[in-house]
Protein backbone atom coordinates (compact mmCIF):
# COMPACT_ATOMS: atom_id res chain seq x y z
CA UNK A 1 0.00 0.00 0.00
CA UNK A 2 1.52 3.37 -1.34
CA UNK A 3 0.90 6.23 1.52
CA UNK A 4 2.70 9.59 2.09
CA UNK A 5 4.49 10.53 4.96
CA UNK A 6 3.76 13.69 6.99
CA UNK A 7 6.28 13.40 9.69
CA UNK A 8 10.28 12.13 9.14
CA UNK A 9 9.97 8.14 10.51
CA UNK A 10 13.63 5.83 10.69
CA UNK A 11 13.69 3.22 8.52
CA UNK A 12 10.98 4.64 6.20
CA UNK A 13 11.91 7.80 4.80
CA UNK A 14 11.15 12.06 5.55
CA UNK A 15 8.49 14.42 4.87
CA UNK A 16 6.89 13.75 1.74
CA UNK A 17 8.25 10.40 0.48
CA UNK A 18 5.25 8.17 -1.12
CA UNK A 19 6.48 4.92 0.53
CA UNK A 20 4.75 1.04 0.19
CA UNK A 21 3.93 -0.40 3.34
CA UNK A 22 2.02 -3.40 4.57
CA UNK A 23 -1.76 -2.70 4.65
CA UNK A 24 -2.22 -2.98 8.53
CA UNK A 25 0.88 -0.65 9.35
CA UNK A 26 -0.84 1.95 7.04
CA UNK A 27 -4.29 1.26 8.18
CA UNK A 28 -3.75 1.06 11.96
CA UNK A 29 -0.62 2.78 13.07
CA UNK A 30 0.63 5.80 10.19
CA UNK A 31 -3.01 7.12 9.29
CA UNK A 32 -4.67 7.12 12.11
CA UNK A 33 -1.78 8.41 14.44
CA UNK A 34 -1.69 11.22 11.61
CA UNK A 35 1.66 10.50 10.45
CA UNK A 36 0.79 9.20 7.02
CA UNK A 37 -1.87 9.72 4.08
CA UNK A 38 -3.00 7.45 1.60
CA UNK A 39 -1.34 8.24 -1.33
CA UNK A 40 -4.30 9.37 -3.80
CA UNK A 41 -3.96 12.71 -6.14
CA UNK A 42 -6.48 14.86 -3.89
CA UNK A 43 -3.88 13.89 -0.88
CA UNK A 44 -0.96 15.13 -2.66
CA UNK A 45 -2.32 17.94 -3.44
CA UNK A 46 -3.09 19.18 -0.27
CA UNK A 47 0.24 17.30 0.93
CA UNK A 48 1.76 20.66 -0.57
CA UNK A 49 0.49 22.41 1.64
CA UNK A 50 0.62 20.41 4.65
CA UNK A 51 4.43 20.29 3.79
CA UNK A 52 5.35 24.11 3.68
CA UNK A 53 3.50 24.54 7.23
CA UNK A 54 5.31 21.99 8.38
CA UNK A 55 8.63 23.00 7.24
CA UNK A 56 7.93 26.53 8.77
CA UNK A 57 7.06 24.66 11.78
CA UNK A 58 9.80 22.73 12.24
CA UNK A 59 12.08 25.45 11.38
CA UNK A 60 10.22 27.72 14.38
CA UNK A 61 11.57 24.43 16.33
CA UNK A 62 15.02 24.77 15.22
CA UNK A 63 15.79 27.65 15.94
CA UNK A 64 14.36 27.85 19.53
CA UNK A 65 16.48 25.13 20.13
CA UNK A 66 19.06 27.01 18.82
CA UNK A 67 18.39 29.77 21.19
CA UNK A 68 18.05 27.17 24.17
CA UNK A 69 21.63 25.59 23.02
CA UNK A 70 23.37 29.02 23.13
CA UNK A 71 21.42 30.22 26.65
CA UNK A 72 22.68 26.28 27.90
CA UNK A 73 26.43 26.59 26.45
CA UNK A 74 27.73 27.20 29.96
CA UNK A 75 25.13 25.48 32.53
CA UNK A 76 26.61 23.00 34.74
CA UNK A 77 24.14 20.74 36.91
CA UNK A 78 25.49 20.19 40.38
CA UNK A 79 24.00 16.86 42.21
CA UNK A 80 24.75 15.40 45.40
CA UNK A 81 23.39 11.97 46.56
CA UNK A 82 24.20 9.45 49.21
CA UNK A 83 27.25 7.30 48.11
CA UNK A 84 29.87 5.29 50.09
CA UNK A 85 33.68 5.24 48.48
CA UNK A 86 32.31 7.17 44.94
CA UNK A 87 29.71 4.56 44.25
CA UNK A 88 25.67 6.11 44.74
CA UNK A 89 22.94 4.12 46.71
CA UNK A 90 20.52 3.86 43.80
CA UNK A 91 21.17 5.64 41.17
CA UNK A 92 20.69 9.39 39.35
CA UNK A 93 18.30 9.14 36.34
CA UNK A 94 17.35 11.72 33.65
CA UNK A 95 14.34 12.90 35.93
CA UNK A 96 16.77 13.89 38.67
CA UNK A 97 18.98 15.79 36.09
CA UNK A 98 15.35 17.82 35.01
CA UNK A 99 14.56 18.58 38.29
CA UNK A 100 18.38 19.95 39.54
CA UNK A 101 18.05 21.95 36.44
CA UNK A 102 14.48 23.42 36.91
CA UNK A 103 15.84 24.45 40.55
CA UNK A 104 18.96 25.11 39.63
CA UNK A 105 18.31 27.31 36.47
CA UNK A 106 14.90 27.47 35.84
CA UNK A 107 15.22 25.40 32.43
CA UNK A 108 12.43 22.73 32.06
CA UNK A 109 12.93 20.34 29.73
CA UNK A 110 11.49 17.18 29.11
CA UNK A 111 12.92 14.00 30.43
CA UNK A 112 12.34 11.35 27.82
CA UNK A 113 14.96 13.74 25.72
CA UNK A 114 18.43 13.39 27.25
CA UNK A 115 20.81 10.48 25.80
CA UNK A 116 21.39 8.70 29.15
CA UNK A 117 22.32 4.88 28.00
CA UNK A 118 22.06 3.78 31.69
CA UNK A 119 21.49 5.66 35.20
CA UNK A 120 24.63 6.87 36.44
CA UNK A 121 25.59 5.08 39.59
CA UNK A 122 28.49 7.17 40.89
CA UNK A 123 30.10 9.97 41.84
CA UNK A 124 31.96 12.57 39.48
CA UNK A 125 31.50 14.81 35.89
CA UNK A 126 29.75 13.82 33.58
CA UNK A 127 28.45 15.07 29.91
CA UNK A 128 24.85 14.02 28.91
CA UNK A 129 23.25 14.81 25.75
CA UNK A 130 20.11 16.64 25.39
CA UNK A 131 18.20 16.14 21.98
CA UNK A 132 16.58 19.77 21.50
CA UNK A 133 16.01 18.89 18.00
CA UNK A 134 17.14 16.55 15.45
CA UNK A 135 19.88 18.61 13.81
CA UNK A 136 20.42 20.53 17.83
CA UNK A 137 21.95 18.48 20.24
CA UNK A 138 23.12 20.29 24.18
CA UNK A 139 25.80 18.76 25.67
CA UNK A 140 24.44 19.66 29.63
CA UNK A 141 27.67 19.11 32.37
CA UNK A 142 26.44 17.04 35.22
CA UNK A 143 28.77 17.13 38.56
CA UNK A 144 27.63 14.69 41.16
CA UNK A 145 28.96 14.40 44.54
CA UNK A 146 28.18 12.56 47.44
CA UNK A 147 26.25 14.25 50.28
Amino acid sequence: MNIILLEPMPKLGKVGDVVNVKGGYARNFLVPQGIALYATASNMKTLEARIRAKGKQLEREKITAEKLAESMAEVTVLLTAKAGEGKIFGAVTSADIVEALKTQTGYELDRRKFELAKPIKETGEYVVNYKAHHDVTIPVKIVISAA
